[in-house]
């Protein structure tokens, strides 16, 4: 039985109008094209192992400088409210760095960068509609994790609180969908041509487009 294909939002419709003129300009100019997505099911499962040595890194530091005696634990219904309203606002500045760093490296910087929200999953997003080398694409989409869960671990030790831990520890697990597509770019072998990296513009993942020598 045939996979039944997603329906696109209207904002996904248009990046794939965009994309599949890039391709085909891509195509032209004589590069091949390799997907490097994975399934938003598969993701999110593999998102926990690949983070997990990175969240027990952090907890392990968090231990270190703030004993269990010293550790703010204390739980009110306020707690669950700010642990709540963190997360959501800690997923947007996520997003948010997404584009900082993609934006500086664009050509057309800041007009490249689109943010949105798939309702159906309550998932905020960043999407560049410019193809990226690799290294430029891999940072940003590293950044959001090396910084916020460097920050709110540090700020947790400052604090000496365990709901800060814990959102150091949410917002490292988040960053598992982009470890995974950093993993896979990494693992792509290049035949030495020119290689260009461009967000896909409705699955989980990026495509590589590599320039071939005829």
């Amino acid at each position: 039985m045939p996979k039944k294909e997603r329906k696109l939002t209207k904002a996904e419709e248009k990046r794939k109008a965009v994309f599949d003129a890039v391709d085909q300009k891509m195509r032209e100019d004589g590069y091949k094209r390799t997907d490097l997505t994975v399934g938003v099911v598969l993701a999110n499962i593999l998102a926990i192992v690949v983070m997990l040595p990175f969240v027990i890194i952090s907890v392990v530091v968090f231990g270190i400088f703030v004993p269990s005696g010293e550790m703010n634990t204390d739980i009110t219904l306020l707690t669950y409210v700010v642990l709540l309203v963190g997360i959501i606002v800690l997923a947007v500045i996520h997003e948010g760095i997404h584009g900082l760093t993609w934006g500086a490296f664009a050509k057309n910087h800041y007009k490249s960068i689109e943010f949105g929200v798939i309702w159906k999953m309550l998932t905020p997003y960043c999407a560049c509609t410019e193809a990226l080398k690799r290294w430029q694409y891999i940072l940003g989409s590293a950044m959001p994790t090396v910084v916020l869960g460097i920050a709110l671990t540090a700020l947790a030790i400052v604090l000496k609180s365990a709901l800060a831990e814990l959102l150091a520890v949410v917002l490292i697990l988040g960053g598992g969908g982009d470890l995974i597509i950093i993993i896979k770019s990494l693992m792509y072998k290049s035949q030495g041509g020119d290689v260009l990296f461009y967000d896909h513009p409705y699955e989980c993942g990026v495509v590589a487009f590599e320039k071939i020598d005829n």
